[in-house]
């Protein structure tokens, strides 16, 4: 019987694959053929599984099983397995074999993986170096991954893949900072997301700033079964083609992502109108100068209709967005956004001021310092139900409430827990506005957040302040008394010692 191999055995074995390219360019381009290069070897490997389960299954008869094989998940031309790679590995046109291999495969499998390798490129001077540097990288890739066995029947549970690869992402964001940041939501952030929209069976889920899908896969994974759609649209074309092999990888298939601006093109639409959904989460780029604001006021969506947000500060653009793409009468959305937000000014005090009295604001949530990648800012979580049953908003400062690490901050399970329990118990309490935790949340009803010029601050809600302790002078200048008599002494006694050296 084959071995079992762990999800720490893969994880380990997969990064330090990634040594070929380590140093040599910078991650945020390394990981495009990393992480190609992991899909390419798991369809291979997950192709020779189900070739020898059906040739098994018939009793070694050759035609039947190539007949089963037809009906597979996906089709692999010979070109294009990882075999035939490793075999041609020192061939002087490696890079392009690889890349004829993806063509290939993409053309192979046209309704699912067509547009996912256009922006990768394994024969790239620019990216990989010269030829002779070029085809060295690219042998020791190949070569790197003939142990990084990942047959389906070999491994540890069916998780597994989708995994390593949300392990790798998260790796190269941590390593990239925030080049590669810009399209990864840490995982408890995205944990603590799911948790507060609680997702249905049946439901539609959109991230229209998808990333890389995993605060979208997160979020579907929390259903607990296969009965969902989701949608993402992404900006930036490498990471797209990522967030469309993370999907298969997790065995979402179905799976609508597209490529384009969505603030500039959306593309997820029904007909010429927005699709809709009942959750949207997202966490768009913060503060995003030049997003299309001279176009907003006559957006055919009309999802500016409150008002055009800063042309410098594009927040309230992506927020308008996910707003208009809910459901009426009961759509949710999560989104992470900088501070700023609940409090600036100007046009986005406008928009605020009408989110809030349209009465879709459900629950702001202030996160520690620290969490993402990239950048050090506090950020808060904005919920948004449309069919909110009261017109109080839930406060709540989380900023205290982390789990402290060596680079980055982190939310632990009872960070989270403590958060969503407080969510829960607020919508679906009746009590009055007020306290509801001394020092962390707190009820407001619309008329205290007109009084505050709708200004959603959280310590204008949340009192986190701390009193000094009571000084007790008589015990400090007892204190003092007592270390200028020790000072005394001891130059006494450095005088003693100077005198018998004789200094």
């Amino acid at each position: 019987m084959s071995k079992i191999i762990t999800q720490s055995e893969i994880n380990n074995a997969v990064w330090k694959a990634c040594d070929t390219f380590r140093g040599v360019i910078d991650p945020s381009q390394y990981k495009d053929y990393i992480l190609t290069f992991l899909f390419v070897k798991y369809l291979s490997d997950l192709w020779k599984d189900r070739y020898n389960y059906h040739l098994n299954r018939y009793d070694g008869n050759t035609e039947r099983t190539e007949r089963a094989m037809r009906n597979e998940r996906f089709q692999l031309p010979e070109h294009c397995q990882y075999d035939y790679l490793h075999t041609n590995r020192n061939e002087p046109n490696i890079g392009e074999l690889i890349n004829e291999a993806l063509e290939e495969l993409q053309d192979s499998n046209r309704t699912k993986l067509e547009g996912v390798f256009r922006n990768i490129d394994f024969n790239s001077e620019s990216n990989l170096g010269q030829t002779k540097d070029r085809n060295r990288r690219l042998k020791n890739l190949i070569e790197d991954f003939k142990n990084v066995d990942l047959t389906p029947s070999h491994l540890e549970s069916a998780d597994i893949i989708g995994d390593v690869y949300e392990f790798l992402i998260e790796r190269f964001a941590s390593d990239a900072g925030k080049k590669a940041g810009e399209f990864y939501t840490p995982s408890p952030i995205a944990t603590l997301l799911a948790a507060l929209m609680n997702p249905q069976p049946g439901n539609r889920i959109c991230d229209p700033t998808c990333g890389s899908g995993s605060l979208l896969i997160k979020v579907a994974q929390k259903i607990g079964s296969n009965n969902f759609s989701i949608y993402g649209q992404e900006v930036n074309g490498s990471t797209y083609a990522l967030a469309r092999m993370n999907m298969f990888l997790h065995g979402m298939d179905d799976a609508t992502i597209r490529w384009g601006d969505t603030i500039n093109n959306p593309l997820l639409l029904e007909g010429d109108n927005l699709m809709k959904y009942d959750i949207v989460v997202a966490n768009p780029p913060f503060s995003l100068d030049k997003w299309g604001a001279e176009d907003a006021g006559h957006d055919r969506h009309n999802r500016f209709w409150r008002g055009v947000p800063p042309k410098s500060k594009g927040d309230f653009a992506f927020i308008s967005h996910m707003i208009e793409t809910a459901y009426e009468g009961k759509g949710k959305v999560g989104v992470v956004v900088p501070h700023g937000v609940l409090f600036r000014g100007a046009a986005e005090g406008k928009i605020r001021q009408q989110l809030i009295e349209d009465n879709v604001l459900e629950a702001v949530i202030g996160l520690p310092a620290n969490l993402f990648f990239g950048t050090g800012i506090p950020t808060a979580i904005m919920v948004f139900n449309k069919g909110k049953q009261t017109s109080d908003v839930l406060f709540i400062d989380a900023s205290k409430e982390y789990a402290e690490g060596k680079n980055q901050n982190s939310l632990s399970t009872e960070n989270i827990n403590h958060i969503t329990e407080t969510y829960r118990a607020f919508q679906t309490s009746k009590s009055t506005a007020g306290i509801i935790e001394s020092k962390y949340a707190y009820r407001a009803d619309i008329e205290e957040i007109r009084q505050n010029d709708y200004n959603l601050n959280i310590p204008r809600y949340v009192d986190t302040f701390e009193e000094e302790p009571e000084i007790d002078l008589k015990a400090t200048q007892s204190e003092i008394d007592n270390l200028e008599n020790r000072l005394t002494d001891i130059k006494q006694q450095m005088k003693a010692y100077l005198q018998e050296l004789g200094i």
